[in-house]
């Protein structure tokens, strides 16, 4: 079989996954890339297993027929609740099942032991991915010695969206939810930033944590983590970096609006960088 050559996809629901394609580009600027953004569907977090299973295979097949030979799933809830069907039943019976897609859950898991002293981390996240257990399951794999606990955080990725990063409201919401989470272990000194969206409000979860006398805890965002192991991946899959295409072009799609994706996207982006996407459909 004739395999072609293509960019590397990325996808997310929203916006989020802008954090982790910042530093994939970063670190790996020489490939060509495509971003893909469901925003009109946006956030995945509610949403029931079949949903967000539905949508992620339709954004796969659309990157796919994009000439993609590889594409990283950078959202927590679509690796969460899609990841594993698509590598184990829909790719072997795709046209080419030599094309490989990717999470952001096990590169985070395989790099938290290294942040932690106490190995007793907390890990935020949408109520999707937590109630999926993915990084416990991960967890008890690749880092059993690890005690984790888990807090969903539902209101934070539509307020994130919103572009209420600064709001008191947002504020008081992560303080009431870091509570909680600390609450359940006072040992935890990493937290795992375990959405994509979140890295925006760094800034804000620090400030929490200092209030509430945890200043030293290490807030593990997943961007650098996600694009390390790209990098080892290719180089140890050579069978799929020789298909990826090297011309150092990003080109963004959304399902959303063009205008809002592009505000929202320069500022996930950062680095002065104008975004300009073209809308897309998928069904």
């Amino acid at each position: 079989m004739h395999k072609n050559k293509g960019a590397i996809g990325i996808f997310d629901s929203g916006y989020g996954g802008l954090s982790i394609f910042r530093e994939i580009h970063k670190l790996l600027p020489e490939y060509d890339y495509i971003f893909l953004g469901d925003n009109n569907r946006a956030p995945y977090g509610d949403r029931s297993f079949e949903d967000v299973f539905d949508f992620t295979k339709q954004a796969v097949e659309w990157l796919f027929n994009k000439g993609c030979p590889l594409i990283i799933l950078a959202c927590n809830t679509a690796s969460a609740k899609a990841l594993r069907n698509i590598q184990q039943y829909e790719l072997p019976k795709s046209k080419d099942p030599s094309r490989r897609v990717l999470g952001v859950i096990r590169p985070t898991i395989e790099k938290v032991g290294d942040l932690s002293y106490s190995k007793h981390i907390g890990i935020i996240a949408t109520q999707a991915t937590i109630s999926s257990d993915s990084y416990i399951l991960e967890l008890n794999k690749f880092a059993p010695n690890i005690s984790a606990s888990c807090k969903a955080c539902p209101k934070w990725v539509p307020m994130i969206e919103n572009g209420e990063l600064d709001s008191p409201e947002l504020y008081d919401i992560v303080k009431k939810d870091l509570e909680s989470l600390l609450e359940k272990d006072q040992e935890i000194d990493t937290i795992i930033l375990g959405c994509t969206h979140y890295p925006l409000i760094t800034s804000l979860i620090q400030r929490v944590l200092q209030e509430i006398d945890h200043p030293e805890i290490i807030l593990m965002p997943q961007g650098k983590p996600v694009a390390y192991s790209l990098r080892e991946y290719l180089m140890r899959h050579h069978e799929i970096e020789c298909r990826i295409t090297k011309g150092h072009s990003v080109r963004y799609f959304t399902t959303g609006s063009v205008e809002l994706f592009d505000k929202h996207a320069s500022a996930f982006i950062g680095r002065g960088e104008v975004v300009q996407s073209a809308h897309i459909i998928l069904d």
